[in-house]
């Protein structure tokens, strides 16, 4: 690499991350998603308007050598696979043994009838490329019934219910069920990569996939305990933090041996950290989370923002009749089905507009899915905007329920 090169990169890295640092404070401040801003500072660097008002000054900054976008997608993976790391710290502790029936209602709710949904209409959904067919259904099923947990983390946060009832039910069932339907999207990136020609080939990627998650649920947390008795009393804050990441880039690359989706690989990795309630692995699981939250993840979001061309590839039409549909059928999903354990039907309607929030999770799957050649640009940008919208309209609700009704959320 010259130093010509080098810098082109540098820049373009400073740009995208200052740029999506300081959206993200903005967005915050404005009691709205920091992923929101993030998204819009790539978007404002890309074609949807730094391209579109100086053309050739963006291309000499964001593609100023042959592998300067190579370089950057670097940085990409390695901001979704720290991000899913992180997420899965907070998956070990959102459960309570006594409301698992009302958890239950919302993963059944949450997956049942929106994956249905998606999967029974993928096939009136225009897309320009040609994909696997069962690759492009389960994409868009899943799309229409992933929940976003750090999203809906960060709102229980600023609204000061993160310990109540409500969000500790919402994030079990999160949690779970996006589980399960991360081992769905493995599914479709392995056919899609043409792993999956037979129903022989199905069954060996589902087995592998769930022998892999049943061995880093049930057995790797025991391993790695009686590994982490011996190393972390024995090492400092610094060797720990080697060491976790190490364990999490070790996951990943057997998952990737095995031909599990690595971001499945990373998400795991995190829960089985998230077991350890050790001071001093708390510490660490900090200090991980705030290298990810921010640099890696805020490039890594800015990047997605990047890649979306909103006036070459919006579809107004396919927006509004994606967001709306897939909406009303999650939120009347989760809130008859949690009725029976709520106070009323508006607390009911509650929990199913707060499961419809898809935030981060929806953008890395439909940022997964476009990189695996499943959606075109124009779903890429559909199923972005339905992740953002969706997450904006369960904040400002649960905003105004809580200032009428905040006894609900205590």
């Amino acid at each position: 690499m010259t130093d010509y090169e080098l810098s082109r990169l540098l820049i373009s890295l400073m740009l995208l991350l200052s740029s999506a640092l300081i959206l993200g404070q903005f967005f915050e401040f404005l009691r709205m998603p920091r992923v929101i801003g993030e998204i819009s500072a790539g978007l404002l660097l890309g074609p949807s308007f730094f391209g579109e008002i100086a053309p050739n000054m963006q291309q000499s900054i964001f593609n100023a050598f042959e592998y300067q976008d190579k370089l950057l997608s670097v940085f990409y993976w390695l901001g979704l696979i720290l991000l899913m790391f992180s997420a899965g710290f907070n998956i070990s502790s959102a459960f309570d043994k006594k409301d698992r029936l009302l958890i239950m209602k919302l993963i059944i709710g949450g997956i049942g009838l929106p994956f249905l949904f998606g999967f029974f209409t993928a096939a009136y959904i225009p897309n320009n490329v040609v994909p696997n067919e069962l690759s492009f259904s389960l994409v868009i099923a899943t799309a229409a019934a992933v929940t976003s947990i750090p999203v809906l983390t960060k709102i229980f946060l600023d609204l000061g219910i993160a310990p109540s009832r409500f969000a500790r039910m919402v994030l079990g069932a999160a949690a779970l069920q996006d589980l399960i339907l991360w081992s769905i999207l493995a599914v479709a990136i392995a056919a899609q990569q043409g792993e999956i020609v037979n129903t022989v080939d199905l069954v060996v990627v589902l087995g592998t996939t769930v022998a892999f998650a049943v061995f880093v649920i049930l057995l790797a947390p025991t391993v790695v305990r009686a590994l982490g008795e011996f190393v972390i009393s024995r090492f400092s804050n610094d060797s720990l933090l080697g060491y976790t990441l190490l364990f999490c880039v070790a996951l990943v690359s057997f998952a990737s041996f095995l031909k599990v989706n690595i971001i499945f690989g990373a998400l795991l990795a995190g829960l089985v950290v998230g077991r350890f309630a050790n001071y001093k692995m708390d510490t660490i699981k900090k200090s991980i989370s705030s290298i990810a939250i921010w640099f890696f993840v805020p490039i890594y979001f800015a990047l997605v923002g990047f890649k979306l061309n909103l006036i070459a590839h919006l579809d107004p039409m396919l927006l509004i009749v994606f967001f709306i549909g897939s909406s009303i059928i999650k939120i009347t999903s989760v809130s008859l089905l949690s009725k029976s354990s709520c106070k009323s039907w508006l607390h009911s309607v509650d929990f199913g507009i707060v499961m419809n929030a898809r935030g981060g999770p929806g953008i890395v799957l439909a940022s997964l899915a476009y990189s695996a050649n499943i959606i075109d640009e124009n779903l890429l940008v559909v199923l972005v905007l339905t992740a953002i919208l969706t997450s904006l309209f369960a904040g400002l609700w649960l905003r105004n329920r809580i200032q009428k009704d905040g006894n609900l959320f205590t």
